[in-house]
């Protein structure tokens, strides 16, 4: 039997028509929650993320601003653009699109937002308040995983969880999460030994690595939740996941396609990010 599908596509579409009423009510409360979003260079990849952010900022009525940087930009330019959008009352998150030129520290860069701004929480802060489960914000892609599982009915407490990518984007805060789940938790990674066994034990099977089509039958149990985080292009120029998608959907009990899975719930993990900044002020 085939792997029942994740439809992230028709989950954040529900989830950003509950945030639309949310926005609206806020507006009603004089509050306009808004989105800084600076792109550093012309990177198609980020270019394209960008508009789709922005396109879903439209849709449930969060103003977005962009700032769209020249690739020679200095950093010191950067961080006082931050800065003034750390001060601006009318920015309630802000997203610095990743990858920065490779002449800018992106460190420096992610510790200069404002905490209650970060609408990525990729702030050391709150990568900290992640570790001790006090978080404000979550990691998007992260995010959307939790809420896909939940939506699914998927129950993680007791589970063999296996993430394969220990990325402080992805890997680490979902490891983190499925633990305040009550998911017993390996993190896998280049260095593994016995890497496909590991897997091949998983329960929720997270795959996060990078590598087009790298997880096939062999790596997942029978009956597995795999959910695969990878975006990749393969020799044919097709967007594929780190999964072989052909060779696990007859073995996984529950799956997520790739494109319309776990990327348009980063997109409204997003959303979601900064209405709650918007409510701390």
């Amino acid at each position: 039997m085939a792997a029942i599908l994740l439809n992230g596509n028709d989950l954040a579409r529900r989830l950003k028509l509950k945030m639309k009423q949310e926005v609206d009510a806020m507006k009603a409360n004089g509050i306009l929650p808004g989105l800084a979003v600076v792109i550093v260079g012309n990177n198609p990849a980020s270019r394209s993320y960008v508009t789709m952010k922005e396109r879903d900022c439209g849709e449930v009525g969060i103003r977005s601003f962009e700032y769209a940087l020249p690739e020679e930009t200095a950093e010191v330019d950067l961080l006082g653009l931050i800065d003034q959008l750390n001060a601006d009352p009318n920015v309630h998150g802000i997203l610095i699109q990743l990858p920065v030129p490779a002449h800018i520290s992106e460190a420096r860069v992610l510790e200069r937002i404002n905490p209650d701004k970060d609408a990525d929480a990729f702030h050391p802060q709150s990568a900290g308040r992640i570790l001790i489960g006090n978080q404000t914000f979550l990691p998007c892609t992260p995010a959307g995983v939790m809420e896909m599982l939940k939506d699914a009915g998927i129950e993680v407490a007791g589970k063999d969880c296996v993430v394969v990518g220990r990325s402080n984007i992805v890997g680490k805060p979902m490891a983190l999460l499925l633990l305040q789940a009550n998911g017993t938790v390996t993190v896998c990674h280049s260095k593994t030994k016995n890497l496909k066994e590991v897997c091949a034990r998983a329960d929720i099977l997270v795959a996060a690595i990078g590598r087009a089509k790298m997880i096939d039958a062999s790596y997942v149990k029978e009956g597995a939740v795999v959910i695969d985080v990878g975006i990749n292009r393969d020799e044919n120029g097709k967007m594929v996941g780190d999964v072989d998608f052909d060779s696990v959907v007859g073995k996984a009990s529950f799956l997520t396609p790739v494109p319309g899975g776990v990327g348009p719930m980063t997109r409204a993990m997003l959303l979601a990010n900064t209405l709650k900044a918007a409510g701390l002020v």
